[in-house]
């Protein structure tokens, strides 16, 4: 004989409403409710308990609270209806009582399935029942929700139930894994693409792609034959990142060019070395052809900047002492070209005409320029530069970011003659210096060298992936010379976005992939005024864009870190998605609890004592926040970041009995670390 609603109700109430917010729900638990294990419920089960649910039956269904404390108030003995209680000595009795906060409401389907959904529209009225749920409803709360393809854990409140998670869901808007070191967000890193791989096993040739940026050499072995490992002078997988890939922003943050001095002739040299291969053999007409072309370029440049109309000081003289510095330059080449010889005594008559000896003698007066005066003398050096044999085209060449390959020798060679040219030898300095000295060092030459010899479309093939072919990459930044560390993350990255990004362009589709951070807090970092522009704020603005924009061309972002504080606010408040295992720093559960929405903040109450591998899922990834148990990873698959064994070193045993080697040959280290060949 089947039960009523009504029955079963009784059979597990524990309680009734006492008072009502629209965030906020108190319950007064009944006295015969039960202690401290609940078998009307179907299995027995620890209640009442922090951060458990509990249910409160409404007209659209039950109400699902999440219990954020319990306490007990001492009140008088309650007077039991239907009985007298003659004799009784009117003591302080403990009620307990709950604080709940309602998270949505447990509907039946037509089929008799129980499914959440998030959001309450009708409140309980006083003295409602406060109900125990069942074990289905416990898995129902859970596991509601489409698409949940991949199995990720378990959660211990709700009867053991299957936590799975949609991907598009978890990686589609960004994730982040954070918690302190040892609590196992390496393991959970892992263990997410390994589960969602699995989860692909049943398609015919998976097309999943993981791209993992790790810095501390620990994910080389987690995934075995499947994963691409490129590393620092590794022969199979030799990381390369060649110079020429990087744009004009990380060559500034890098070399640390001056906006207004040093980042404008670099980024013309750049422009020069993108749009064609600099010669710079000894040749009059083509170093004369460069040098008109130059010309052209920076008087286009005065003039919108309206520096020769400026009736300012030291505008005007700036423009004149530029004139004079060309003059000198144009007068060395003995080349028999009129246009030259014009273009020369055109710029001596303009400087004469606009350089006049004040009546003392002590100084010049310089009149401004009228327009036909600029226009005159910008078609007079076009027509030379093209009598040299220039053509239009090289006056703007391609933007200074296209990826052409370049060799680093020819830059640095040009960027002086540029400096030479202009003037500026003095402003650029350092900046030819800092790029010397790159180029001579070994350490980063075999990152960024002229030797290496790749395509753009070979390298994309190696770092993002085949077509059509399930890719797992992992980058081993370890190795990387600290001087180019982060130029390298953000040239990886970058590179990667704006792929993805021209992905689209052509195919009118997206091709879904993975950026996997480890250690983000190292390379996205907060940044102030006196920082911008330096080798790490640039590569945290690369991974704000990717945090702003790469939902739209299909790249997921995955953050992982211990140090949530430290990271930058814009990335993290991007991540819709997040997985936390255990934060003790005070200042780092505060941050996290401000990321946090609508009455979920209980839940992190439990942060600071969450054991290894326990963790809380939270965000746009599930209906509600769940505390789970991540899923065992296989030995062979969990990353190198275990604890060092000072105990099994210092005995030679481990905790099997087994012996522990740690043979040390210092020559060895040392013979690498100064980069000495082998003489065998």
């Amino acid at each position: 004989m089947s039960r009523s609603p009504v029955e079963n109700h009784a059979d597990l109430r524990i309680g009734v409403v006492e008072y009502i917010a629209p965030d906020d729900i108190k319950v007064q638990l009944d006295l015969e409710a039960p202690d401290g294990i609940a078998a009307n419920a179907g299995v027995p089960r620890e209640f009442p308990r922090i951060n458990s649910y509990v249910l409160i039956p409404n007209e659209g269904g039950h109400i699902v609270c999440q219990v954020e404390w319990i306490n007990i108030e001492r009140s008088p003995f309650p007077k039991r209806k239907g009985y007298q209680d003659y004799g009784l000595i009117d003591l302080p009795f403990p009620i307990r009582k709950m604080k709940v906060a309602p998270l949505g409401i447990l509907k039946m389907d037509a089929e008799e399935k129980f499914k959440f959904q998030r959001g309450v529209h009708s409140f309980p009225s006083i003295g409602s029942p406060v109900l125990i749920p069942t074990d289905l409803q416990l898995k129902s709360i859970v596991e509601s929700g489409s698409n949940r393809r991949v199995y990720i854990g378990n959660s211990p409140l709700t009867a053991n139930a299957e936590v799975k998670i949609d991907p598009d869901r978890l990686f589609g808007r960004h994730l982040a894994i954070l918690g302190n070191t040892g609590s196992g967000k390496s393991c959970t890193v892992a263990g997410l693409i390994q589960w969602s791989l699995e989860a692909t096993d049943s398609a015919d040739n998976p097309n999943a792609r993981f791209i993992i940026l790790d810095p501390n050499g620990e994910y080389s072995k987690a995934f075995g034959e499947d994963a691409k490992v490129y590393r620092v002078g590794d022969e199979k997988n030799k990381l390369e990142v060649p110079l020429w890939m990087w744009n004009s922003a990380e060559w500034s943050s890098f070399t640390q060019a001056s906006t207004r001095a040093q980042l404008p002739i670099l980024k013309r040299a750049l422009r020069a070395m993108r749009n064609e291969e600099m010669e710079f053999e000894d040749n009059p007409n083509l170093r004369a052809k460069k040098f008109t072309g130059i010309l052209l370029q920076s008087l286009i440049s005065s003039e919108n900047r309206g520096e020769p109309y400026s009736g300012q000081f030291p505008a005007n003289k700036n423009f004149i002492e530029k004139l004079e510095r060309w003059n000198l330059s144009l007068s060395a080449f003995d080349l028999d070209d009129q246009n030259l010889n014009d273009l020369n005594e055109s710029i001596g008559e303009s400087i004469g005409s606009h350089k006049i000896p004040w009546e003392n003698g002590r100084g010049f007066n310089y009149p401004v320029f009228t327009n036909q005066e600029i226009e005159e003398l910008i078609n007079l050096t076009r027509d030379t530069f093209i009598s040299l044999g220039g053509d239009e085209k090289e006056i703007f060449p391609k933007n200074e970011d296209v990826p052409i390959p370049f060799n680093g020798g020819d830059f640095l060679n040009y960027l002086e003659a540029l400096a030479q040219e202009t003037g500026n030898e003095q402003y650029l300095e350092f900046l030819i210096a800092r790029i010397r000295t790159m180029l001579a060092d070994s350490r980063m030459d075999a990152v960024i060298g002229d030797e290496i010899e790749i395509e753009l479309d070979k390298w994309l093939e190696n770092y993002i992936g085949e077509s059509d072919k399930k890719s797992i990459v992992i980058i081993d930044l370890s190795l990387v010379p600290a001087e180019i560390t982060h130029v390298t993350t953000s040239v990886i990255a970058r590179i990667v976005f704006e792929a993805l990004q021209r992905y689209r362009k052509i195919n009118k589709k997206t091709l879904p992939s993975v950026l996997v951070m480890e250690e983000a807090h190292s390379f996205i970092t907060r940044y102030n005024d006196s920082s911008d522009g330096n080798s790490s704020s640039t590569c945290t603005k690369v991974f704000e864009k990717i945090a702003r924009e790469g939902r739209k061309f299909g790249l997921g972002l995955v953050l992982s870190s211990q140090r949530p504080s430290e990271l930058s606010p814009t990335v993290l408040s991007q991540c819709n998605s997040f997985i936390l295992h255990r934060i003790s720093n005070d200042r780092d559960q505060e941050l996290v609890g401000r990321l946090l929405p609508d009455n979920f903040r209980g839940l992190l109450r439990e942060l600071p004592s969450l054991p290894s591998q326990k963790a809380i899922l939270l965000g746009w990834a599930s209906e509600l926040p769940i505390l789970m148990k991540v899923r065992d990873l296989p030995f062979n698959n969990q990353p190198q970041s275990d604890d060092p064994d000072f105990w099994d070193v210092w005995t030679r045993k481990d905790s099997k009995g087994r012996d522990v080697k740690r043979d040390v040959d210092w020559k060895k280290v040392s013979d690498d670390w100064q980069e000495n060949d082998d003489e065998e």
